[in-house]
């Protein structure tokens, strides 16, 4: 990976919890069994394995809301969230007959006063150990990291939320958590937008984190880092995760039915098919190897590594010796992993490749069109109108018209009501107009207001190459590139906080400013990049992340948000932004 294993997210993530809570525990000798709640275990299961507990002499991991077997002789560590919905069923475990012998318990985040005394109260004798170790976010790939929360894009949004400026403080307290983990007091910036999200997050951060390096004694280090945080609102950029992308992740979590990062595929074995599974993450070397790749040198790669594979085990079985069979049977679990990974990606790449013959290569030239504002040749789009028609003339489904309506209005930085209730009729949604209408809701202009609108100038990308029909770069890209390169605009972007002066976003720092950033790898700890997102991140963007990494070396650019949408996910939202909240209500019994 271009930061290099040691460095990502899910290794610092691990390496903390290791520290933190089972160095703790392992003062108590014998084995341990460990409780969860939901969000922890999505936590510990984005960053180890079984096997990784097992060797920590933690045996048993349960649910910490199933119905559980005592086990007296045995002691718990509680690796929870700080709500009064896990701090009730912790107190339970102990108020009347103990399950456990005894407690340590860990929390992701700060606890607060309300639930820390109830906790004393109701369980404190079996309590041995009680710490807040600041993780209270997911870290979903080495430089990608989610707050677990797709909620909030209603709450932040929504003309009906009643709880934005609470969304708002959670999401500030997670980030924290992040910079914590990461050992780092960032200069902050916003984007200056319609919208004041990016704005209150800002302030909301800025002082959560001088707050919770102020409390912290331990810290020796409470000034600023040489790290930058930029935050940004989603309306910034709405173009990248509604086109059709034709880089392989992107493209695999656009076309497929890929749930929580599971891929079901059948695979054909004569004249019958087997259902499969797989999962899409950092343990499947190949899938980090092509996952950023354009799907046509994917489709090209996946082939050519099942022949080679194939023709290894053949010249191996011709030329068989006791001493190579020794060394094949060590090498077979290896080989048949491999096998199992090419033939994953072999039917991932063949449905992706049959959406894409099917009707997404028809959509991709108008698509990038749009987009770009220009066609392949670099010659400018004078009629947008013009290219939006064949694709509404098609019988595409409803889906990708509405997608392509949308690249058509924001390429014009907004169209007129007349004209947007013509598109509206023609892709036949005037009961789901809402789906187009609510992007205001984000700032993003639907209804021109003046035929002056600035655009946000772009990076010359003119000697870059590409393929046609994939020309679009993600806005967060330039955004990356410029902050390296202290390029970003003091107008647009708004210094909340300024980080060491001596940061110019190369990894070069000053000798005389701080000695030890001499060393490659703590040059490269030194100076990180983190962009958050408000309202969730594209693949596509994501993939930035890497590839400015890898460009720069130095410096390591994080990437996250609230979630990771997809065009359907993002769609869907937007159309629910209107809905009021759903009214509930209890049903009460009278007594005889």
């Amino acid at each position: 990976m271009a930061a290099g294993a040691e460095h990502g997210l899910k290794h610092i993530v691990w390496q903390k919890i290791k520290d933190s809570i089972i160095a703790d525990c392992r003062k108590a000798k014998g084995w341990k069994l460990l409780i969860l709640d939901h969000f922890t275990t999505k936590l510990l299961s984005s960053c180890c394995k079984m096997a990784d507990l097992t060797c920590e002499e933690i045996t048993i991991v349960e649910d910490l809301f199933k119905d559980r077997e005592p086990v007296p002789e045995m002691k718990a560590i509680y690796f929870i969230t700080p709500v009064e919905k896990s701090v009730e069923v912790l107190i339970k475990d102990f108020k009347t007959k103990p399950k456990y012998k005894a407690a340590y318990v860990y929390f992701t985040d700060y606890c607060p006063d309300a639930l820390f005394n109830s906790l004393k109260t109701g369980c404190g004798k079996s309590i041995r150990v009680c710490k807040e170790i600041n993780i209270s976010f997911l870290p979903q790939e080495s430089q990608v990291f989610t707050l677990d929360n797709p909620a909030a894009f209603k709450s932040i949004y929504s003309s009906h939320s009643t709880d934005k400026k609470q969304t708002l403080e959670a999401i500030a307290d997670q980030i924290v958590t992040l910079c914590a983990t990461l050992d780092e007091n960032p200069g902050i910036r916003y984007k200056r937008e319609p919208l004041d999200n990016a704005k209150e997050l800002a302030n909301l951060v800025e002082y959560k984190l001088t707050k919770h390096y102020e409390m912290d004694e331990n810290l020796k280090r409470k000034g600023k880092t040489h790290a930058q945080l930029l935050i940004v609102d989603r309306g910034f950029d709405p173009v990248s995760p509604i086109l059709h992308e034709l880089t392989y992740q992107a493209m695999a979590y656009d076309l497929i039915p890929i749930e929580n990062d599971t891929y079901k595929y059948q695979l054909k074995d004569g004249s019958s098919a087997k259902d499969r599974e797989a999962l899409l993450n950092e343990d499947d070397d190949l899938w980090v190897r092509l996952r950023h790749m354009h799907v046509a040198e994917v489709s090209e790669q996946i082939p050519k590594l099942v022949k080679e594979i194939k023709a290894n085990k053949k010249q191996r079985d011709d030329k068989i010796t006791m001493s190579g069979l020794s060394q094949l049977m060590k090498k077979m679990p290896a080989f048949r992993k491999q096998l199992s990974q090419k033939t994953i990606h072999l039917n991932l790449t063949e449905d992706c490749m049959n959406h894409f013959n099917k009707s997404v290569e028809k959509l991709c030239k108008a698509e990038q069109d749009l987009a770009n504002g220009a066609d392949a040749e670099g010659q400018k789009v004078k009629d947008p109108m013009r290219t939006l028609l064949p694709v509404l003339l098609h019988p595409h489904s409803t889906s990708d018209k509405i997608r392509a309506v949308l690249l058509y209005i924001f390429s014009l930085n907004g169209t007129t009501e007349e004209n947007l209730t013509k598109l509206i009729q023609h892709v036949k949604i005037e009961n789901e107009s809402e789906v187009i209408l609510n992007w205001k809701d984000l700032g993003v202009p639907i209804i021109s207001q003046s035929s002056l609108q600035r655009k946000s100038t772009r990076r010359d990308r003119s000697n870059e190459e590409t393929y046609n029909l994939s020309r679009w770069t993600p806005l967060i890209k330039d955004v990356m590139e410029d902050a390296m390169e202290n390029k970003l605009d003091s107008k647009e972007w708004i210094l909340k906080s300024e980080c060491p002066s001596s940061w110019n976003g190369s990894g070069a720092v000053s000798a005389r400013q701080n000695p030890r950033h001499a060393n490659q790898d703590d040059r490269r700890t030194g100076s990180r990049l983190i962009i958050f997102v408000i309202g969730g991140i594209s693949h596509s963007e994501m993939r930035c992340a890497y590839e400015v990494t890898q460009a720069v070396k130095s410096c390591q650019v994080i990437i996250g948000s609230t979630h990771i949408l997809t065009p359907k996910s993002l769609l869907d939202d937007i159309q629910a932004l209107s809905k009021p909240p759903v009214a509930t209500f209890e049903i009460i019994e009278e007594k005889a």
